[in-house]
């Protein structure tokens, strides 16, 4: 999959928010994307392990048939993680082993879904807005975990799935608290880049299958970084 090299890969620190600051304002989340216009979808996810002051990364991309839902292609990467954790900067720590594993996608997706935020972001620019520039798809953010975004709260859905409250921050809704299936905990969808909130809540709702918790694509990815990390324990 070709990439585009919008910014370099390893920043220095001090450019994060420039970085962050310029994307969002080149960022689209009013458009409609169709659950039928998408062939294929794809999941991402990573998971970490720590080995002597070091962490490790794993990244898998889960390419998936819309309609069947089987995985069609996959691609992984492992690297060394060098960017600290900090509250807003996750890209910065995941983009190269993300844009590592899909540039050796045989495919070019029609859509991408993270493992994390889309503009639900201090700057609007959490890991599936900041990753879509280079990406150049659609993409949405699924996290399992809330964000606070300004100290903002949310209401909790009801129980029923497909059931969901709106995430409102000075005034604009960046994302929404989603029951994807009856009785489950509920996640935190949001547009990520060349997409609006309606067609991302109606995508993962889609994907979500009975009694899930989190978008089948995801779920797959999520499974093989667990396995790839197993994996990398046992050497």
């Amino acid at each position: 999959m070709k990439i585009n090299r919008i910014h370099p890969i390893r920043p220095a620190p001090a450019e994060f928010i420039a970085i962050q600051e310029r994307l969002g304002k080149q960022t689209d989340t009013s458009l409609a994307v169709r659950i039928q216009d998408i062939s294929t979808v794809a999941g991402v996810d990573l998971a970490y392990a720590g080995a002597d002051g070091e962490e490790t990364g794993f990244c898998h991309i889960a390419v998936l048939d819309m309609q069947t839902m089987q995985v069609i292609e996959r691609a992984e990467s492992v690297g060394r993680i060098e960017v600290p954790y900090a509250p807003g900067f996750l890209t910065f720590r995941e983009l190269p082993l993300i844009l590592e594993a899909a540039e050796k996608l045989k495919s070019e997706p029609d859509l991408f879904i993270f493992d994390g935020n889309g503009i639900l972001h201090p700057r609007r620019m959490g890991i599936a807005t900041h990753t879509s520039f280079f990406l150049g798809k659609p993409t949405i953010g699924v996290a399992k975990t809330y964000f606070k975004v300004a100290n903002a709260e949310y209401d909790m859905p009801d129980i029923e799935k497909g059931s969901y409250t709106d995430i409102v921050v000075d005034g604009e809704t960046l994302g929404r608290a989603v029951r994807t299936s009856a009785g489950v905990k509920p996640v935190f969808v949001s547009p990520g880049n060349q997409i609006n909130l309606a067609s991302a809540t109606d995508i993962a709702l889609h994907l979500t299958g009975p009694g899930s918790r989190i978008p089948i694509p995801v779920r797959e990815a999520d499974i093989q970084t667990r396995k790839m990390r197993r994996r990398w324990a046992a050497r």
